[in-house]
């Protein structure tokens, strides 16, 4: 499983960062952050690497929600949280939060962070 993230994101990069600590011992477990430049080896643009959170699994690309219940499943302490955003109404709920309100806003801020030569170059 390969975790694909912005890690030019200060909120991306220290959320990931606890989900690296978390699975330290899962051999399992890849993270690839957008300024690494491989985005395209997953088949993402370095504009759809920044703009939500993916994962890779078995030759699947996941973004999202779906993504994060995959990452959260592997950590004990996050499980709950997966099986949680599992459900038909909490992750519709979630989804449409991620969706709507997360994901946006948080591109957002990369988009300006690439304007004021914060981050890398949008591709």
């Amino acid at each position: 499983m390969t975790v694909l993230y912005n890690d030019t994101c200060p909120i991306c990069a220290r959320e990931v960062a606890a989900y690296r600590r978390m699975t330290r011992s899962d051999p399992s477990i890849a993270y690839r952050g957008l300024s690494e430049g491989e985005m395209e080896r997953f088949g993402l643009s370095r504009r759809q690497a920044a703009r939500r959170f993916h994962v890779l699994k078995d030759g699947e690309l996941h973004d999202g929600i779906p993504a994060f219940a995959l990452v959260w499943a592997r950590i004990p302490k996050l499980a709950w949280l997966a099986r949680a955003v599992r459900l038909p109404v909490i992750g519709a709920l979630a989804r449409g939060l991620y969706d709507h309100v997360a994901a946006p806003a948080l591109f957002a801020l990369h988009r300006r962070r690439v304007r004021l030569g914060k981050a890398i170059p949008r591709g």
